[in-house]
């Protein structure tokens, strides 16, 4: 069982990917085409705007991509994957993302965030005012 364990770990190092940034780039462009921007932004914009009443739903998805640059964003999304993933953990992504499963996954992203995001903003608030109450009852201590 050992034995199997490295000749794994030393035959997936052997097929890892060359860590370059030609590769990343490469890699980043497989998981951007998995995973294309403009979709599921829009996608994001349908399901938040479930969260409004029926008349204002429309405008609000207007206004969430009236004004969007998607070339710039696409642009900046491209390079922060570049700076902060591997080759190997971008293929992985594209690999994922990519799949049937992936495909499934990435679908259910943006029902999955309309839902808990009004929680999160909503837990966020809360906390905020905590802390701004807190630090009236310091400052006034001083």
């Amino acid at each position: 069982m050992v034995v199997a364990s490295v000749v794994v770990t030393v035959a997936g190092a052997a097929w890892a990917l060359d860590d370059t940034q030609d590769n990343r780039s490469k890699q980043a462009d497989r998981y951007m085409a998995a995973t294309p921007f403009k979709e599921t932004f829009q996608d994001s914009a349908e399901q938040m705007a479930k969260n409004l009443p029926t008349e204002q739903r429309k405008a609000f998805k207007e206004l969430m991509t009236k004004h969007l640059d998607i070339p710039a964003l696409e642009k900046t999304i491209k390079e922060g994957l570049i700076k902060h993933f591997t080759a190997d953990e971008l293929k992985a992504l594209a690999d994922f993302y990519g799949s049937p499963v992936g495909k499934s996954a990435l679908k259910k992203l943006g029902v999955y965030m309309a839902e808990v995001i009004p929680s999160i903003r909503a837990e966020i608030m809360k906390a905020q005012g905590k802390a701004n109450r807190e630090l009236s009852v310091d400052t006034e201590k001083k």
